[in-house]
């Protein structure tokens, strides 16, 4: 019997100009997740991230949070809608409400638009999807709740976790269910 695993994992592929070479469907982030040793550790506290970038600065959120991760596309603006809310898109019949990560948190008044990718949060006990639009997805990480990797909490704001270190570099820690649930409750 072979070792290949059932159902066999899907990517498509895209133009080289997109920041992401892949779309990532959960079914693959499952499959994953069960055919490979995970290198989480539960005992250390440390953690998948999904690092990605709003502006010029990087954020990360836990990877198990993220169902799918799909090119941006153009968005239904909603008369009446704040700001932040890009629109409504149809993914594959689901109708998904897209938020505009850089303008919900004031990083930067740079729309995404053309390159960037929508990040797909599914709602924990409920069957809805919201789409949270980013300008490049960057890598998946391992982070730990090491004294030298997370550096503060958030003061007050439970959307940020914290702040930690990855490759010389800070990267803000958003809890994006909670970022989310904010966006659908305004």
């Amino acid at each position: 019997m072979s070792a290949e695993r059932w159902p066999p994992l899907h990517r498509e592929v895209f133009p080289t100009t997109h920041s992401l070479a892949t779309t990532i469907r959960w079914s693959t982030l499952a499959s994953t997740a069960s055919t490979f040793e995970s290198p989480v550790a539960p005992r250390t506290g440390q953690r998948r991230t999904l690092l990605f970038r709003v502006g010029s600065t990087v954020y990360g959120c836990d990877i198990d949070d993220i169902r799918e991760i799909v090119p941006f596309r153009a968005a239904t603006r909603l008369p009446g809608a704040p700001s932040y809310v890009h629109g409504l898109i149809n993914l594959r019949g689901t109708i998904v409400t897209v938020v505009d990560l850089g303008a919900r948190l004031e990083a930067t008044r740079e729309r995404v638009a053309g390159e960037g990718s929508i990040m797909l949060v599914s709602m924990p006990g409920s069957t809805r999807v919201v789409g949270v639009a980013v300008q490049e997805v960057m890598d998946v990480r391992v982070v730990g709740s090491a004294r030298d990797d997370v550096i503060a909490d958030s003061a007050g704001n439970d959307a940020v976790r914290g702040l930690a270190h990855v490759d010389g570099g800070t990267v803000i820690l958003l809890d994006i269910h909670s970022l989310v649930r904010h966006v659908l409750h305004s």
